[in-house]
């Protein structure tokens, strides 16, 4: 075995949107969510094929890996369950001592056998378990390519953890340093899966729904709850057990108390009507979130004194919320990297092996970096399985020939290059469509994503005309920002800005994306407006489609009109 680790991979496994990352000697070879090759969504299998597609693309097998990084460290479980004594002061929360103490204990010991496991299959590799914020950490501020900034997380849970304040420093060696951490039972995560799943949504997947919903309420109907129920004080902010008790990592224990119930509503479940109370639950819980995170940036910029932000964890996929702190003016530029939530965390937990290892090779393949995945460029295209459709060769003309089916108001697939990292699409596994023509919203919500018909879909825009049509200030080139918009944008493009007035918008360069650059300076020339609707490749309940296959079935059976798959044109 190797003195240094040269060959480190990375995992996120065994929890939810499980994925694998490759470095080999500091640059990034690689990373996939393991749910893009196997249609399975948020997945927790061992990333089997994820790990295989790494290592034939470099070339190597599991005996040449020197380390895996695993996401997790099973001894910072186990400490929750002495401090979970501290819950016996109250009355609020004494029942829920025990189970709690022990749902740690279990997890930490789940924990280290899944280690053990991983370390089966690589016969040469050390298994390095990663405090889990400090993958998220690495993973953000790495991904920047900034030299020093603030690094804030906010997710559901860590092992303890569910908000950590850091600095982080130096673009090619990166490591960041944690001022200050806030502990369960305190989580916006925890939280806001809660007021999903009381919702009638699935936690840990549909909280953009509730974004999303929350447009359409009034806050002032429960702000006085969520002013009490979630507490901000000097260094964060803390939940009240009376409406919503401490965790515990077993089923059958409920997220939300009866007296939240009863000053609330019933719980919602699947399928039934929405009302008012729904809409107005949802804004409130909205807004007590953007309030928490914009005083959590200022706390950051206070403890670190740095001028630039990066966000990470899966509270980072609140694109409202970074938009409220670009507006607060509190940091020069923020940045959310393309994979902020678990999936990310398993080139964050690379990193941080490749930072410990001291090794003298510098990190490269981070920076900006978000389109990581599989590519299928050169394969062939069988049609057989799929009988009614229809694939004509393209020539070279292929940006003239989709800026024009887009401008005549086709909706289309596109399934090009590498498979983008995190949870948008970004304009290779996409649905694009022209935002000028009358009720393209409507038609994309029910007949191609089956989703809910108020949830909006998000802008991309080239990058130098941005701001003739949103006011963000900054570049946002992963769709991971809400922006306000111009009073051209709501003259032009009204099918893209939601009902709060923000659009969670995309900016495209050349760099990015040459293709998508080149196709929306096209659709301007046909229409004047440079902006299309991008939004993922997939419906309802199924993640990103990462293959061919994925992509052919999502249009065999759906609303779309026609695929762009590697300058082919497939049609029913």
């Amino acid at each position: 075995m190797k003195a240094t680790p040269q060959v480190i991979l990375g995992l996120c496994s065994y929890t939810h949107d499980s994925s694998a990352a490759l470095l080999v000697d500091g640059e990034l070879r690689g990373f996939v969510e393991e749910e893009r090759l196997t249609a399975i969504k948020h997945t927790k299998d061992y990333p089997a094929r994820a790990v295989e597609w790494l290592l034939g693309e470099a070339k190597l097998t599991a005996s040449d890996v020197d380390a895996v990084a695993y996401n997790f460290q099973p001894a910072h479980f186990l400490a929750e369950s002495p401090a979970a004594l501290r819950l016996a002061l109250s009355a609020a929360t004494r029942d829920r001592v025990l189970p709690r103490a022990h749902g740690f204990a279990k997890t930490a010991v789940r924990t280290h056998r899944r280690t053990r496991l991983i370390g089966r299959q690589f016969p040469a590799a050390r298994v390095v378990p990663v405090l889990h914020h400090r993958a998220h950490q690495l993973t953000a501020f790495a991904g920047s390519g900034w030299n020093e900034a603030a690094v804030l997380v906010a997710d559901s849970l860590g092992e303890r953890q569910t908000t950590t304040i850091a600095l982080g420093q130096d673009r090619l060696r990166p490591r960041t340093q944690t001022l200050e951490a806030i502990n369960d039972p305190a989580s916006l995560g925890y939280l806001y899966g809660a007021v999903t799943e009381h919702l009638g949504w699935r936690r840990g997947d549909e909280e953009g729904t509730v974004m999303a919903l929350s447009a359409l309420g009034d806050p002032a109907r429960f702000r006085r709850l969520f002013a009490q129920a979630v507490r901000i004080t000097v260094t964060g902010f803390v939940l009240d057990p009376v409406y919503f008790p401490p965790r515990v990592l077993s089923p059958g224990y409920p997220r939300t108390t009866r007296r939240f119930i009863a000053e609330t509503c019933p719980e919602r479940h699947p399928g039934e009507p929405l009302t008012q109370v729904h809409r107005d639950l949802a804004a409130a819980l909205q807004e007590r979130t953007e309030q928490v995170m914009v005083h959590l940036a200022r706390r950051t910029r206070t403890l670190t004194g740095s001028r630039r932000l990066c966000v990470g964890g899966g509270v980072a996929m609140n694109c409202v919320s970074i938009g409220r702190i670009i507006e607060a003016g509190i940091f020069d530029e923020v940045f959310v990297p393309p994979a902020p939530g678990d999936a990310g965390t398993s080139i964050g937990a690379a990193l941080a092996v490749h930072a410990d290892s001291f090794a003298q090779s510098p990190v490269a393949g981070v920076a900006r970096a978000c389109y990581l995945g599989p590519s299928y460029e050169d394969q062939s295209l069988d049609l057989t399985p799929w009988p009614s459709l229809h694939q004509v060769p393209l020539g070279t003309e292929n940006v003239e020939f989709l800026a024009d089916q887009l401008a005549n108001g086709t909706i289309v697939g596109l399934f090009q290059g590498c498979v983008e990292a995190g949870p948008r699409a970004l304009g290779n596994r996409s649905i694009l469509a022209s935002p000028l023509k009358p009720g393209v919203v409507e038609r994309l919500n029910a007949t191609v994503k089956y989703r809910e018909s108020f949830r909006p879909f998000a802008p991309m825009v080239p990058a130098e005309r941005a701001a003739e049509f949103f006011t963000l200030g900054q570049q946002a080139p992963y769709m991971s920002m809400a922006s306000g918009v111009t009073g051209k944008a709501h003259k032009h493009i009204p099918a893209v800005v939601h009902a709060n007035g923000t659009s969670r918008v995309q900016t495209i360069t050349k760099e990015q994306n040459p293709f998508m650059h080149a196709v929306l300076m096209a659709f301007a020339r046909r229409t004047g407006v440079p902006v299309l609707i991008n939004t993922s490749l997939n419906v309802k309940g199924k993640p990103i489609c990462g293959t061919p296959e994925m992509a052919l079935d999502c249009l065999a059976n759906s609303g779309l009109d026609a695929l762009l798959l590697e300058g082919r044109w497939v049609t029913k």
